[in-house]
């Protein structure tokens, strides 16, 4: 008896905090007094944390996930600021969007990845826009290691060298040859949301959604595995590695190489 008991007072506790928030917000959209901004602030700050750290696990460790959170404070507070009701889009699927397009600002402005590793990357996406030509396929590692001369284990250890400019160059790919009005949007704004009145189609167009789902389709399997789980599906990189039995660092590789033939994919659908 007591459980059923237990269990309606922790719904009637749900909804009464629901039910504040809704106030809340509406009380804010009418005076936007800075008081009751962050209250909202307060409540919606795991968010912060939980995006902070889905990111974090893509980059190397000397990244402070700290670092993160903070910067992702600013994207909450300006998703508060700028969020729109009646638009019928979930605030927490709005905030997220803004709140990893604040932390990645923040590692762009940064710029925490040498010179020589942007080129050494732009040499990978070379090698494999040459070798998709001549195979009419996504190459192995195998044999893209052979057409940079270099051996498979140096091959991966690019990879992880690689971590920092993939996590954020995915975002940058819904952008790619678009007017420098819309490139704003980032593949989490291409990310459907069940509850919300079809939020896709106004923030993200056909086109580039298109070519998207095209170059995922393209990948080979275990590349496109890591990428719709990760971005898709929300699994940490930890537990994408229990899903295909290897070790995180090697999804994070596999993040990387996915993230690297996506790019090198798009590129070649915007030149035809």
């Amino acid at each position: 008896m007591g459980r059923p008991a237990h269990a309606a007072a922790e719904s009637r506790t749900a909804d009464d905090v629901e039910a504040g928030i809704i106030a809340l917000w509406h009380t804010y959209g009418q005076s936007r007094e800075q008081g009751l901004r962050d209250r909202l602030v307060l409540h919606y700050a795991p968010l912060v944390k939980y995006v902070a750290g889905r990111v974090g696990t893509g980059l190397p460790a000397h990244v402070d996930v700290a670092d993160l959170i903070q910067s992702g404070i600013f994207g909450l507070v300006d998703a508060i600021e700028k969020f729109e009701p009646e638009r019928g889009l979930k605030f927490e699927t709005y905030a997220m969007q803004r709140i990893r397009g604040a932390i990645l600002d923040d590692l762009r402005s940064q710029d925490w990845v040498p010179r020589s590793v942007r080129s050494r990357a732009r040499d990978v996406e070379r090698a494999l826009e040459r070798l998709g030509g001549r195979l009419q396929r996504t190459p192995t590692d195998r044999e893209l290691a052979a057409e940079l001369k270099i051996g498979l284990g140096e091959l991966r250890e690019l990879y992880a060298q690689f971590q920092l400019t993939s996590v954020v160059a995915l975002d940058e790919l819904i952008a790619a040859g678009r007017a420098a009005g819309s490139a704003g949007s980032s593949l989490a704004e291409s990310l459907p949301d069940e509850g919300a009145e079809d939020p896709v189609a106004s923030l993200v167009d056909q086109d580039s959604r298109r070519q998207l789902a095209d170059a995922i389709a393209q990948l080979a399997e275990r590349d496109r595995v890591v990428v719709t789980l990760y971005y898709f599906e929300n699994l940490t990189l930890a537990e994408i590695g229990k899903v295909l039995g290897v070790t995180e660092s090697r999804v994070c590789q596999l993040h990387t190489r996915a993230v690297l033939r996506l790019r090198t994919k798009i590129n070649e659908q915007l030149e035809t």
